[in-house]
């Protein structure tokens, strides 16, 4: 018999957040293992990502998105919080694999303790290299619940050498084609698949490109536009 959730679990308000597919020479993607301690998707390989914390929409940002990126994320985000889901994939990524998706700046003063750290550095974020690729929410009745935007960048624009915080383990360049055989969540597969026909196949590119938009409806998912 399949034990029932509480009723409480299908209630849960998706929070935002953000996750970053760092791809190197079109062909391999940076991607961990979540602890066994974590309660969503333990064990899992994911890539570095994580929700958005109120400081990502506060701390500056000299460099701005890309104004077609920008609008493609606005199409369900405020432009505040575009930045802030921005802002988040990049911090994660600092926080979980020790890269730097930067530019070189003047230093930047923020009273954040998410953010001195990035800014320490010398560099701040260099959103203008990140594309938009997908969003997807967690379905009802799981421990946690996200509102995800998945974002996209080049390696050769990351900086630093690959080390995490811990909270990613086996942190490492797996091969697209290869990554399916790995203990994957039924997003992050699907994730991966978007990725590769957009690098390889050339789709949901131009401003007007469609943005995959997964949901679950009745345990299964359904894909429409962002």
């Amino acid at each position: 018999m399949t034990e029932e959730k509480p009723v409480e679990a299908y209630k849960l308000k998706p929070k935002d957040a953000a996750t970053l597919l760092i791809i190197r020479g079109g062909e391999e993607v940076l991607m961990g293992v979540r602890s066994a301690r974590h309660a969503f998707m333990p064990n899992k390989y994911v890539f570095p990502g994580g929700r958005v914390d109120r400081a990502d929409a506060l701390v500056p940002r000299p460099i701005d998105l890309r104004p077609d990126v920008a609008a493609k994320l606005e199409r369900g985000a405020s432009p505040s919080r575009s930045r802030a889901l921005a802002m988040a994939a990049v911090r994660e990524t600092f926080e979980e694999a020790g890269m730097i998706l930067g530019a070189e700046h003047a230093p930047v003063r923020t009273g954040s303790p998410h953010w001195k750290p990035f800014y320490a550095s010398g560099f701040v974020p260099a959103l203008d290299k990140l594309e938009y690729i997908a969003r997807a929410i967690t379905p009802p009745g799981r421990p946690r619940r996200f509102d995800t935007r998945f974002l996209m960048v080049d390696a050769d624009h990351l900086r630093g050498d690959i080390a995490g915080s811990g909270e990613l383990l086996n942190l490492n360049w797996v091969k697209l084609k290869e990554a399916q055989s790995l203990d994957l969540p039924n997003i992050t597969r699907l994730i991966i698949e978007i990725a590769r026909r957009r690098i390889h196949d050339g789709e949901h590119r131009g401003d007007d490109a469609m943005i995959p938009f997964v949901r679950t409806v009745k345990r299964r998912h359904i894909i429409g536009d962002h």
